[in-house]
């Protein structure tokens, strides 16, 4: 496949970018506290579709949602806030829901594995990890782990929702609710819901970095036993982590 360059038209940073489900849409979030959506077709040609402003600071993150629960994108941002945004009419987009729970820099957003439901999990500065899960009545029910790293959260990533070993194992489970946090701490944190109450699922926490952990990426574990994701940091390396069943130790 060629590369193919997409024409932004940005005049400023462009924190990140994120591709829909079919490949036909980019959403880029800048420092200018725009998001742009920018359709992509076959013949090497990108067309702007929208410009969606709500945010009153830099775009650290956007993310796309499943498609089967329609045409939805989340924003995260310096400001504080996380944004919903809705498709109704082709290219017409309008803020669906406003979060402004956090009180400092909201950095990573991440939404669940679609067996999940419709659910956003969101990591800030001011040390919180938020879980918004949409419900049937339209409304949001929330969710937070307090503290989870108390200098701030800067990454999270949600684990596939097949449970590990489940191939292996007898029966298909109640999908999995579990995620990985990483923080100004240097460290990288796993939590799983209990019923209905975040705790940490790795003692102690995961601690090989020498700076900030910048991002987190969970690999599919396609229902064996092994779990792995991988963490970056600010101290120039990349460290994969994986655990061989549930109950045992990481390794890094």
């Amino acid at each position: 496949m060629p590369a193919q360059k997409i024409e932004t038209s940005h005049n400023d940073v462009v924190h990140d970018v994120s591709m829909d489900y079919y490949g036909k849409c980019v959403a880029t979030a800048l420092s200018d506290a725009t998001i742009k959506i920018i359709g992509i077709s076959n013949n090497s040609t990108s067309q702007h579709l929208a410009t969606l402003s709500g945010h009153q600071g830099p775009v650290w993150q956007v993310s796309w949602a499943h498609p089967k629960f329609g045409s939805i994108l989340a924003s995260c941002s310096y400001d504080g806030k996380i944004i919903i945004w809705k498709e109704g009419n082709q290219n017409d987009w309008s803020q669906s829901h406003v979060f402004t729970n956090h009180k400092s820099s909201v950095n990573s957003i991440a939404w669940a594995p679609h067996e999940v439901g419709l659910c956003l999990a969101c990591g800030s500065s001011d040390g919180n990890i938020s879980v918004y899960t949409a419900q049937s009545d339209g409304s949001w029910a929330t969710t937070r782990i307090e503290q989870a790293h108390p200098v701030g959260v800067t990454a999270v990533s949600w684990a596939p929702s097949m449970a590990p070993g489940e191939l292996v194992g007898s029966g298909l489970l109640d999908p999995v609710q579990k995620l990985a946090s990483g923080g100004c701490d240097n460290t990288v944190k796993v939590w799983k819901l209990y019923g209905g109450n975040w705790k940490m699922d790795c003692f102690p926490a995961l601690q090989m970095h020498s700076d900030w952990v910048r991002d987190i990426a969970w690999a599919p574990n396609l229902g064996l036993p092994k779990s792995t994701m991988a963490s970056a940091s600010q101290d120039g390396k990349v460290v994969i982590w994986s655990v061989s069943k549930e109950g045992d130790q990481w390794e890094g």
